[in-house]
């Protein structure tokens, strides 16, 4: 497709119709990602978001490029009590069982957690969190793909809305981190929205359809009101348990 051809009214909406469900569609992955960063030194957590969301935009344009897979995915592969599942659905299914053992964990670990001075080494970790975040990318850039390529089957376009989605998810995602380890209730109402995200993975691979609209409202509206607590707040805020290194501890 001509480059120019971009500036045409009809794919310039296009175009920003798609880098705006790209952004909508990536708020889950940034809140995980925004989580597990949080659990690494703080030297650390910006190379980690950076990595996790560069290979959410490897996997989204592979995706994108591998059109002829992903089609396959809807084709059932075998039925149990009389429903049939496809690799779509078992990819949703795993990916959401994932992410609400994930997020029970993190508020686990945030609540009632122990430091974990006596776990593995920095650079262990650094790559266990990298790897997490990279399986729930494959997850959550599936669902993007899946959507965007029904709503254009323009791929250059495409490529185009999840470049320029992903830039500005970098340019804020640092911010957004900071902000959430700065206020507990809002990372609790975070991993309280990233368990609804893993109930509705799970409800898509087992055939229930559920429409985001309804989560993505009620946790804008959670946080709204939490915005406004702790604008009226006044004192220390809670302090939640955190996983420090033990070379951060000496900084």
């Amino acid at each position: 497709m001509d480059i120019s051809a971009l500036f045409t009214l009809q794919h310039l909406v296009t175009l920003l119709t798609l880098t705006a469900l790209e952004i909508v569609l990536g708020i889950d992955n940034v809140i995980f990602i925004a989580i597990l960063s949080g659990r690494l030194p703080k030297v650390q957590q910006n190379t980690a978001r950076q990595i996790g969301l560069i290979t959410a935009l490897g996997t989204r344009i592979l995706l994108l490029l591998s059109l002829t897979w992903i089609m396959s995915l809807v084709t059932p592969l075998f039925g149990v009590a009389g429903k049939e599942f496809s690799g779509r659905d078992v990819i949703l299914i795993v990916g959401g069982l994932f992410l609400l053992a994930k997020s029970t964990m993190e508020m686990h670990h945030s609540l009632e957690g122990e430091s974990d001075a006596h776990q593995n080494s920095s650079a262990n970790k650094f790559w266990a969190v990298v790897g997490q975040i990279a399986i729930l990318d494959v997850v959550f850039s599936l669902d993007s793909v899946i959507t965007a390529v029904g709503l254009s089957g323009d791929i250059p376009i495409m490529i185009v809305a999840i470049l320029i989605s992903v830039g500005i998810m970098l340019l804020f995602s640092k911010a957004l981190s900071d902000y959430i380890e700065r206020h507990p209730t809002l990372k609790i109402l975070a991993l309280s929205f990233l368990l609804l995200i893993g109930m509705s993975l799970v409800g898509e691979g087992f055939g229930f359809h559920i429409d985001k609209a309804y989560i993505y409202f009620a946790m804008a509206f959670s946080v709204c009101v939490e915005l406004v607590n702790i604008r009226m707040r006044s004192g220390k805020p809670v302090t939640l348990h955190r996983q420090i290194d033990e070379t951060e501890k000496h900084e």
